[in-house]
């Protein structure tokens, strides 16, 4: 009995040990199999795949912008034609790609630069409004420094016969008396009377979003208006190439071989903060902005800040009823003998202006509290302004409304002039 129960025991053990040992088969391990479905599956979808998208009625976000580009930054659009030319490049500090002067990136490409001209202010921008900059060597690059300010504002046959193309990469501010496209201008002409190709590296215009003021009379012209266009003309500088050429404005209505190498990515919409200050008493987005407006003070016993540390954003003169903020103009870099050096001014602050356009009402509040009238303004105001009327308009004592409604005219025409020529959208 006792051996029967033994052997039971043996027999159960057995049958267990060998229900749980390992199945070979199954020690490679492999993902569950999902249950099977009852009835007909033959319609029944396979799920979806996991996704980012957002839930439902969130809207999806939009792509990013892409990044604007100044013409110079386009190298592989314009670099090719380049090669192989004898260039001259007018160019002064702001004519960079990235943080690399636009003459070393091009020399560094292999391309012959023979010159640089410089306009107003110098090749490195640092010279006063005015100022007589000599021709001279480029210490880093030993090439010849000409001037296109002063005596000598047009290149000479004899500077550019050793010359292919002139390239112009200069940023503007979209001001008819801001010099540098009158710079532009004579280029044009050199390059027309002696066949020479100018191209153009655009930039945008940070007042490009606007144009305004009185149309320049051909009587008023100067090298603070060379063109029949409003104080702001909100035109890049390659559009104004491009309408100086399509106008007949060049001398017997010649036309220059020019090329437009366009900034991408922009608009006249576009809000633009130049990079480096255009000239030395700009130094910043709010001096810009409020130059078109102030400028006639230039032309009025005025100082607009030169010699102190807000060019262009403060106004006053020694007539108490000017204004309650004090500033005296000394000295600078780039102002070294500003207008009523050492004597302390009353004016305005314009520093937090949130001024977007161009306006008459500082000239015309100054006016009003003048002491002396009658020479509160020189002869160069009518060169500013591009017209005598102006002038006459303020002596006479109409307010802002009258004033602009006169030159409405001329500024519904050269809107039609300026459509054909914008390489932007609006």
């Amino acid at each position: 009995m006792r051996i029967r129960r033994t052997s039971s025991f043996l027999l159960l053990l057995c049958l267990w040990l060998v229900a749980c040992a390992p199945n070979p088969s199954s020690s490679r391990r492999s993902a569950p199999r999902p249950p099977k479905a009852r009835g007909n599956t033959a319609n029944v979808p396979a799920p979806e795949p996991k996704t980012n998208d957002p839930a439902p009625g969130v809207p999806t976000p939009p792509p990013a912008p892409a990044a604007l580009a100044v013409g110079a930054e386009r190298l592989d659009t314009y670099l090719p034609g380049l090669r192989g030319k004898r260039v001259a490049m007018v160019v002064n500090h702001t004519s960079t790609v990235g943080r690399t002067h636009l003459v070393d990136t091009l020399l560094a490409s292999g391309i012959a630069v023979k010159k640089i001209f410089a306009p107003e202010h110098g090749f490195r921008g640092e010279a006063d409004a005015g100022e007589h900059v000599s021709n001279a060597t480029d210490k880093k690059t030993g090439l010849p420094l000409i001037s296109l300010y002063g005596s000598n504002k047009k290149p000479s046959a004899e500077q550019l016969a050793d010359v292919d193309v002139v390239v112009f990469d200069i940023q503007d501010v979209g001001v008819r008396f801001y010099t540098y496209i009158s710079t532009m201008h004579y280029v044009m002409e050199a390059c027309a009377e002696h066949g020479k190709k100018l191209l153009v590296l655009d930039r945008p215009n940070p007042n490009g979003h606007y144009f305004d003021g009185p149309v320049l009379q051909p009587a008023f012209r100067s090298f603070v208006g060379m063109h029949p266009i409003p104080v702001v003309h909100g035109l890049t500088v390659g559009e104004l190439a491009n309408m100086i050429n399509g106008e007949g404005w060049l001398p017997g209505g010649a036309r220059c071989d020019v090329e437009v190498v366009k900034a991408a990515n922009y608009t006249h919409r576009t809000k633009y903060v130049v990079p480096v200050r255009p000239s030395p008493n700009l130094p910043n987005e709010a001096s810009i902005r409020l130059y078109p407006s102030i400028c006639f003070f230039e032309a009025a016993p005025v100082s607009v800040g030169r010699g102190t540390p807000y060019p262009f954003q403060v106004i006053g003169g020694p007539n108490p009823r000017f204004g309650s903020f004090l500033f005296t103009p000394v000295p600078t870099p780039g102002a070294k003998n500003p207008p009523l050096q050492g004597q302390q001014c009353y004016g305005l602050d314009l520093r937090n202006d949130t001024l977007n356009s161009f306006t008459l009402r500082y000239v015309l509040d100054f006016y009003r509290k003048a002491d002396n009238k009658e020479k509160f303004f020189t002869n160069f105001f009518d060169k500013l302004a591009g017209t005598d009327v102006l002038r006459k308009q303020i002596a006479a004592g109409l307010d802002e409304a009258a004033i602009r409604k006169s030159w409405q005219p001329g500024l519904d025409a050269y809107r039609a002039t300026r459509q054909k020529y914008l390489l932007y959208a609006e």
